[in-house]
C-alpha cells in the first residue's frame, strides 16, 4: 500500500476490521462515507450558528467515528475542533471546518479506491 494511504489511515486498524467484518466491511465503509457527510454538514451549521456546544458534540461524533474506522489524521483534526468548541472558542472553528473537510475528501478517495474497488 501506498505511503500516502498509511500517511492518512492505520492500515493495522483497517485490516483487523475487515478481517472482522468480513463481508460487512464494505458496507462499514459506505456507512462511515455517509455519515461523515452529515456530521460536516453538522460542524458548519454549528460554525454558522456560532453555537460552541454544538460544536464540541458534533466534533466529538466525527472524532470517535474516524478513530474506529483508523482515520488518526481526521480524529486529530477533529479533537482540536472539539477542544475548541468545549473552550468555547469558535474563532478556530473555520479554519479548523474546512481542514476536516479537506482531509475526509482524501480518506474518502482512499478508502473507495483501495478498500471499496
Amino acid at each position: 500500500m501506498s505511503e500516502e494511504l498509511s500517511a492518512h489511515l492505520d492500515l493495522d486498524a483497517l485490516e483487523m476490521l475487515k478481517e472482522i467484518m468480513e463481508d460487512e466491511f464494505s458496507l462499514l465503509i459506505n456507512t462511515f462515507l455517509n455519515d461523515a457527510v452529515e456530521r460536516i454538514e453538522q460542524i458548519n451549521a454549528a460554525i454558522n450558528a456560532k453555537n460552541s456546544e454544538d460544536i464540541r458534540r458534533a466534533a466529538h461524533s466525527f472524532k470517535g467515528s474516524s478513530a474506529n474506522i483508523g482515520a488518526h489524521v481526521l480524529q486529530g483534526l477533529c479533537l482540536v475542533l472539539e477542544d475548541a468548541g468545549h473552550n468555547g472558542d469558535t474563532s478556530l472553528a473555520p479554519e479548523m471546518a474546512k481542514r476536516i473537510e479537506q482531509e475526509f475528501k482524501i480518506i474518502s478517495q482512499l478508502l473507495k479506491s483501495n478498500y471499496l474497488a
